[in-house]
């Protein structure tokens, strides 16, 4: 089922012709015209590789990047099966892509600064500094700003020896200590350290983060 056949539920289908007016109206130079026609252009093709369960999924996503992100993990067999000889690494990229989308969602998902501010009773600008101190996991989404994880948030603040754990996994970029956090680890018995650290086991956590990215560790 395509996109331009069927109006998802809160969707008139009278706001594709209205979006595309606005970008006429827009003044666009010739790289943001290019950029665009592809996009649609890639779009349209996926809408048909997409069912309506699907394509309702994807919809249903909190923002217009997830919605994308969707469609193409939602897509991407027929996508790597229409490209597999042009482009070998691109299941890898999918499945990369995938994998970030999986960080996103786990353990209650994500909320923007302005809601994490909310919750610790403090000003957007200090959630941003907690942040930019590695005190405040942040996942990077480009110009959309940055996602913060649910599970690091505790009734009474943040959850207690995120902190240290965080300063000791420093030396790794936000998806990975991610990762780091929310899966099983053989260090702690194949729980999450996530789970350990709610538990107050601060110190195996710290242990476990220790080796984290050698040779064989989690």
């Amino acid at each position: 089922m395509s996109i331009r056949s069927a109006a998802l539920p809160n969707t008139p289908s009278n706001d594709v012709e209205q979006l595309l007016h606005a970008v006429q109206a827009t003044g666009l130079d010739d790289v943001d015209a290019v950029f665009l026609t592809r996009v649609l252009h890639a779009v349209c093709d996926m809408s048909r590789d997409l069912d309506h369960q699907s394509l309702t999924a994807a919809a249903a996503a909190p923002s217009d990047f997830e919605v994308l992100l969707r469609a193409v993990l939602q897509a991407q067999k027929s996508l790597v099966a229409r490209h597999a000889e042009d482009r070998p690494l691109l299941l890898a990229q999918l499945r990369g892509q995938q994998a970030r989308l999986a960080l996103l969602e786990l353990e209650g998902g994500t909320v923007p600064a302005t809601r994490v501010a909310e919750i610790l009773g403090i000003s957007r600008q200090a959630v941003n500094k907690r942040r930019q101190a590695g005190k405040l996991l942040a996942l990077p989404l480009g110009r959309h700003g940055f996602a913060y994880p649910v599970w690091q948030l505790a009734a009474s603040g943040v959850l207690p020896g995120l902190e240290a754990v965080l300063e000791r996994l420093r030396d790794h970029d936000p998806w990975m200590q991610a990762r780091f956090f929310l899966r099983p680890n053989p260090r702690l018995g194949g729980a999450t350290p996530l789970a350990v650290l709610r538990r107050g086991d601060v110190e195996a956590v710290l242990e476990a983060a220790a080796a984290y990215g050698e040779h064989g560790a989690a």
